[in-house]
């Protein structure tokens, strides 16, 4: 209590804003005054006066506040903490994929670093992709960097050919079909939430596929009692506490290494001495805010 006691302290002395996902530790989550998705969090992070910002979560989230709210400090506490899947396509890549094919279309998810952004014609979140794709000038399309994403919102998109780059989300593709059916049997009136990071055979067996906000979204407004939540384990603490009168079960607990590195220390001593700052050409945060502005118009 203590520690938290110091965290609140210091955050009402310097007026800042501390924003954490939903993947992150439930004590961290607690502390902060916004918990939400990275698009959710970053567009909170805008409407907001606080000129200091505490995102706690991975380096692509920090850098998506820091473009939409390019005047504002934002920090991340452990600058190490890197989304796998993001660093799947780098800026070169997508480069050269552009050079080759000229015409084609460049989605990029979200997840992705600012750079790659950048080179994208618009950004797309796991909620609004199909209508990003559906909405989008090209017959040929590239997502970027989820290939799960890619496969599952290109069912829904009739005359347009979607390429998927070849990445995934280490901890959502180790979620197993199997794992799901067994969770089933054991909760046989359980509504199945998936994420579409999820591989295509464990999307199948779900009721909704959804992001992490349409999930807390649909758990709130469901009649439904009992739930199997296909993604990362952290969501659970968000769930429960929001709808104390429900149950919810996972497959497997598996948790993101990478979301799970910011302790309530790295948030004290982040808002201590203002470390570590997110820093981004100014090339790079106007091209990557007309991809995400270009997301708002499409979806």
């Amino acid at each position: 209590m203590e520690l938290i006691d110091r965290i609140l302290y210091l955050k009402k002395e310097k007026g800042a804003l501390i924003v954490a996902h939903n993947y992150q530790l439930p004590e961290v989550q607690d502390v902060a005054d916004f918990v939400g998705d990275s698009l959710e969090l970053s567009k909170k992070v805008a409407q907001m006066e606080n000129r200091l910002v505490v995102f706690c979560g991975v380096k692509f989230m920090a850098e998506t506040a820091k473009i939409l709210s390019p005047e504002k400090t934002v920090l991340l506490p452990r600058p190490e903490a890197l989304c796998p899947l993001a660093e799947m396509i780098t800026v070169e890549e997508i480069r050269d994929f552009k050079k080759n094919h000229p015409r084609i279309k460049v989605v990029a998810y979200v997840n992705t670093n600012a750079d790659v952004k950048a080179e994208a014609d618009v950004c797309c979140t796991s909620a609004n992709a199909v209508k990003v794709i559906r909405n989008i000038d090209g017959e040929e399309i590239l997502f970027v960097p989820d290939r799960n994403l890619a496969l599952w919102s290109a069912r829904f998109v009739d005359g347009k050919k979607v390429i998927p780059w070849d990445g995934f989300c280490y901890l959502h593709k180790r979620i197993k079909r199997k794992e799901v059916k067994e969770a089933k049997n054991r909760h046989p009136d359980a509504i199945v939430l998936a994420h579409p990071e999820c591989d295509p055979d464990v999307l199948d067996l779900a009721d909704a596929v959804l992001s992490t906000s349409q999930m807390l979204r649909y758990a709130k407004e469901s009649e439904g009692k009992k739930f199997i939540i296909c993604t990362e384990v952290g969501l659970l603490h968000r769930l429960r506490k929001e709808n104390p009168q429900k149950k919810f079960f996972v497959p497997r607990a598996l948790m993101c290494r990478n979301m799970k590195l910011t302790r309530l220390e790295d948030v004290y001593n982040s808002l201590l001495y203002e470390k570590y700052k997110i820093e981004l050409p100014q090339e790079i945060i106007s091209r990557s805010r007309e991809a995400l502005e270009k997301m708002l118009e499409y979806a």
